[in-house]
């Protein structure tokens, strides 16, 4: 039994080619939310300038230069920051690995 686990609790060498997949869905999970976000906190902000204003809301403006230029930048960020922490930690796991197949 104590074989048994050991087997399973053995890691497998981490795989470089996890690391564009899980970005790539963390940046899109990312910029959809951030683009929903700062849409919901458009729309209003849009619909009460308009009314000061004594005019119609126009909503493109709350699609075309409010939300969509924040989703792009936080989607930037959140890209950089992914591949940052995803290429370190395959590193940190590369050498932990590297260290347990000498022990």
């Amino acid at each position: 039994m104590l074989k048994l686990m050991a087997a399973v609790s053995a890691s497998r060498p981490p795989r470089w080619y996890a690391i564009p997949v899980r970005v790539a869905l963390v940046t899109f999970i990312g910029t959809l939310l951030c683009f929903a976000v700062s849409l919901l906190l458009a729309i209003p902000g849009t619909v009460l300038v308009a009314k000061l204003r004594g005019v119609h809301p126009d909503m493109r403006i709350a699609y075309r230069y409010i939300a969509l230029p924040m989703a792009l930048t936080a989607g930037c960020i959140i890209l950089v920051l992914g591949l940052a922490m995803e290429i370190r930690h395959y590193r940190q796991a590369k050498a932990l690995s590297a260290i347990e197949r000498l022990s």
